[in-house]
């Protein structure tokens, strides 16, 4: 999908690409730390399809986006906030782990309802520690790059085991970028995880109640997707999730980890649209 730009007050460009009529729904997909709006692909073209307007972004710092240096998590929230309320009409917010804590706090940024409705994809308020850990330990390791696109692979499926891999690691190129030195670099800013480990030392991505006071002002449908393999989100986290936002729905998903859309798409998508097809309106 080709892309375009959303400009911020702040002057920052967010790279968007979009599927979908220009009439539609609006849907915004938010992505994880250190992924891009690639990895929402499948899934924004099939909701297009669907007559919905699918919109992928590569949220600040990453992929085509500008890198302004400012990564705190609210800093992230802003941005989605007003990329939400730019929207001919409220959107349904689709966030991935760090996507997903953005969306909240978009919500809770203003006294109306930013968005139609919330799809958290494995990501709660609380979250499991050692879970946060491993994902800032695998965005920290290989910082000299990789030789190849295959190495790239490899270090991608010790980091995903229960994920099918295939042959091909071409589709990567997506999320990598290849230097004067031949070397193949993940396509984010590096100061971005400096910034997620000092906020997680602090607590800032890690701060269950700050999120939980977010989402207890939700008012509007909340679908849960969970991995049931994931380590960042587990059946307790779910219950309380549960317990303290009683609308909310919760979809596991069978032999997903933590990157559920990319684990299992076809299960996570037909979650999403029987979601989506049951708003009211």
């Amino acid at each position: 999908m080709p892309h375009e730009f959303f400009t911020t007050r702040q002057g920052h460009r967010l790279a968007l690409s979009v599927a979908g009529p220009a009439d539609g729904q609006p849907v915004i997909f938010l992505h994880g730390g250190g992924q891009t709006r690639h990895a929402w692909k499948r899934s924004a073209e099939a909701l297009g399809t669907r007559g919905w307007r699918a919109i992928t972004v590569d949220l600040r710092g990453h992929g085509d986006s500008d890198w302004p240096g400012d990564y705190r998590i609210q800093d992230f929230a802003a941005d989605v906030l007003e990329l939400a309320l730019a929207q001919t009409s409220p959107p349904v917010l689709v966030g991935a782990s760090m996507g997903g804590l953005c969306s909240l706090l978009a919500n809770a940024g203003t006294d109306g309802e930013v968005s139609r409705a919330l799809v958290l994809v494995d990501i709660a308020p609380r979250l499991n520690a050692a879970g946060v850990d491993r994902i800032l330990g695998f965005m920290a390791a290989h910082p000299e790059g990789f030789a190849s696109l295959e190495d790239a692979a490899d270090a991608v499926a010790g980091y995903q085991p229960q994920r099918t891999q295939k042959g091909d690691p071409s589709g990567l190129k997506k999320n990598l970028r290849q230097r004067d030195d031949g070397r193949w670099y993940w396509h984010w800013d590096p100061a971005m995880l400096v910034a997620f480990q000092q906020g997680r030392a602090e607590n800032d991505i890690h701060n269950d109640e700050r999120f939980y006071h977010a989402a207890e002002k939700l008012t509007q449908p909340v679908l849960l997707v969970r991995g049931t393999q994931s380590d960042v989100v587990d059946e307790s986290i779910t219950r309380e999730f549960q317990e303290r936002i009683p609308q909310a729905r919760v979809a596991d998903v069978g032999g997903a980890g933590h990157m559920v859309a990319g684990d299992r798409n076809d299960v996570f998508l037909e979650a999403v649209l029987e979601f989506l097809d049951g708003l009211p309106g």
